[in-house]
């Protein structure tokens, strides 16, 4: 487990002396990002970055301050993330952002705490956390980078592989039905329940400043392209980018069953689940704790 803000303020200020200057167009995310560890270790067309400025971007215009927000990540490509982000962030053991996100919403309520993770670590390693998580209600946004594969350790196959395609694990073609993720958030009690790619970056945007603004358990599949995923289906990079972009249909109101992503079918878009009532988890333990001190 790492805390990644542990730096001294001479080690801070050595490191902001090394900031790669950005564009213009990324000024007003500058000051959330650190840049002293660019570039990123991301491959080239990897759609994590493209999250990472979407995030920062929410972050902003959220009005929320910055020192309120914390993220939290686990093990695999997207779980560098909190490391590019100047806000308090914690990269913990693999598969268990949601339950030390979770002793940070419990213990500091007022925050805004964000899980960004990739489909392995949060569906896969960690699934009994998210379900559970989800029926609790905690007030997390759970971020899910969806890349259909183990992408960090080699290609193995994961939980939302779609059925059919070749990983390292499955060299034959997937024989397993991989997560419908918006139907398994819902059933298991989300609040909210979206579905973006990174290439939607407004609709994205949109969804994480909604997901901020619900109390309750927010969960968002973004769907990324993934050079591994492509070279074990013998793709390029390229063709898997336009697949995402031109496949996708955005249809808020689909059902949740018709959401299972499946090969040469059109991949459906939205925001599902937009405001689903009932306590959170901290809300309901904080009303107990003043009954018993009788307040």
């Amino acid at each position: 487990m790492e805390f990644l803000n542990t730096k001294t303020y001479e080690e801070e200020s050595i490191a902001m002396s090394k900031r790669v200057e950005l564009p213009p167009i990324y000024k007003d995310i500058e000051p959330l990002l650190r840049t002293e560890r660019f570039p990123t270790i991301w491959c080239p067309a990897c759609g994590l970055g493209l999250l990472l400025k979407t995030f920062a971007k929410a972050i902003v215009k959220s009005e929320i301050p910055p020192e309120k927000h914390v993220v939290v990540s686990g093990i695999g490509c997207a779980g560098r993330i909190a490391g590019y982000l100047r806000i308090d962030g914690y990269h913990v053991t693999h598969g268990r952002a949601i339950p030390f996100a979770t002793g940070i919403k419990l213990a500091k309520p007022e925050l805004e705490v964000s899980v960004i993770s990739g489909d392995g670590d949060i569906l896969s390693i960690g699934g009994n956390h998210f379900i559970h998580a989800a029926r609790r209600n905690i007030d997390l946004n759970v971020i899910i980078i969806n890349n259909f594969i183990y992408g960090m350790t080699g290609g193995q196959l994961g939980s939302t592989t779609p059925k059919g395609a070749k990983t390292m694990t499955s060299p034959y073609g997937n024989l397993e039905e991989p997560f419908n993720v918006p139907l398994l958030a819902y059933a298991c009690g989300a609040s909210f329940v979206a579905r973006w790619t990174v290439f939607h970056d407004t609709q994205l945007l949109n969804a994480i400043l909604k997901a901020f603004e619900i109390k309750g358990f927010s969960v968002i599949e973004v769907l990324s392209p993934c050079t591994i995923f492509a070279e074990r289906n013998n793709l390029k990079m390229l063709e898997l980018i336009k697949m995402l972009r031109t496949r996708t249909r955005v249809k808020h109101d689909a059902p949740l069953e018709e959401l299972m992503i499946e090969p040469d079918k059109p991949i459906i878009l939205g925001n599902f689940i937009e405001r689903r009532e009932k306590p959170s988890f901290e809300r309901s333990t904080l009303d107990i704790i003043k009954k018993l001190r009788g307040e």
